[in-house]
């Protein structure tokens, strides 16, 4: 059995191609995938966080909407980029969103990725201290957002307050109950998935990580998920953590999905740079009929190391096309694998 979720970038464009064109269709149709989604038994909502960028990009408000208009499927990111965040505001915000959703948030967080513009936290109000760089800034503002999250008091009460205060320091409120241990970090390395393991969070690994040995991605993907249950192990934490890996998977079922999915050509993982210095590679998609299907993710080591899936959705198509796309891998797909 596995969590099943899907993953949405929020892309839109106003081309005639798009049945996205502003961000108030890909917000309002965010919504609407998400309870599509839960209808269909889907286990989880993921949203992408991209600044400076024609997709979604604040995402507390989406959490906060989906959760009041469902009520089973976690909500989640996947992933906010930490550089950009202040821990104390984004307490507040998730501790908000969480009570509202009834603690179904999981929210994974990272250093970040490729941006849309250079050093684009800047603009956001934050630098790096010196000798340290904007990736450690990003770890560094997870690590207070963590502590925060703890839901202990640090701050000093006003000894003449306008209303009454609890005994003691203060924490920020709203507080959720179990958030902390609802936090994935997105990694890209083998050696930052056994940093988060250290810390106590879950893991999130992509359609793209550091090619750190040459092998196939799903080889690599699956060896960092096992350093980090290693690591996992070794901290002496007691729940038990969750993994999620991240799939672009199509079943071919009607001409639309042939039309859209079926000319190939995406089946091989890539090779590229995804700044100046780091080789990455990135793993492949997959396109074709369920039974196919069925046998070629039967041999992808990493998703058998996940308690997670999370499906990559080309939102840009529209919500019935892609609730389409999810029912169909639920239903012609999931069972064969014993996904459910």
């Amino acid at each position: 059995m596995k969590n099943i979720g899907f993953l949405s970038f929020g892309h839109w464009t106003p081309s005639p191609q798009s049945q996205t064109q502003s961000a108030a269709d890909a917000l309002l149709q965010s919504i609407d995938l998400a309870v599509e989604a839960e209808r269909l038994g889907i286990d989880g909502a993921y949203f992408r966080v991209h600044h400076f960028a024609r997709q979604l990009a604040s995402p507390f408000p989406l959490l906060a909407a989906i959760g009041a208009k469902t009520r089973k499927i976690e909500i989640g990111t996947g992933v906010i980029d930490m550089r950009y965040e202040n821990p104390h505001y984004m307490a507040e915000d998730a501790g908000a969103a969480d009570l509202i959703a009834g603690g179904r948030l999981q929210l994974g967080i990272s250093r970040g990725s490729p941006e849309q513009v250079i050093d684009g936290w800047r603009y956001f109000g934050y630098l790096p201290p010196k000798g340290k760089n904007d990736a450690d800034m990003g770890r560094d503002h997870a690590k207070e957002f963590l502590k925060l999250l703890d839901g202990q008091g640090f701050a000093q009460p006003n000894p003449r307050p306008m209303f009454p205060n609890p005994p003691g320091l203060l924490r920020l409120e709203p507080y959720s109950e179990g958030l902390r241990d609802r936090i994935w970090w997105g990694a890209g390395s083998n050696a930052t998935a056994v940093w988060a393991a250290k810390l106590g969070m879950n893991l999130q690994s992509s359609t793209l990580k550091d090619d750190e040995t040459g092998e196939p991605f799903h080889i690599q993907q699956a060896a960092q998920i096992r350093a980090y249950h290693a690591a996992w192990k070794e901290a002496g934490h007691v729940r038990t953590p969750r993994v999620s890996v991240s799939r672009s998977i199509f079943a071919l079922v009607d001409d639309r999905d042939y039309a859209y999915f079926g000319r190939g050509g995406e089946d091989k993982d890539k090779i590229g740079f995804i700044d100046a210095t780091t080789r990455a590679i990135f793993g492949r998609s997959y396109a074709a009929e369920p039974d196919i299907l069925i046998e070629q993710l039967r041999n992808d080591e990493a998703i058998a190391e996940a308690d997670t899936l999370l499906l990559t959705v080309p939102n840009q198509l529209g919500v019935a096309y892609n609730v389409h796309v999810l029912e169909a891998i639920l239903t012609t797909v999931a069972p064969a694998l014993n996904w459910r």
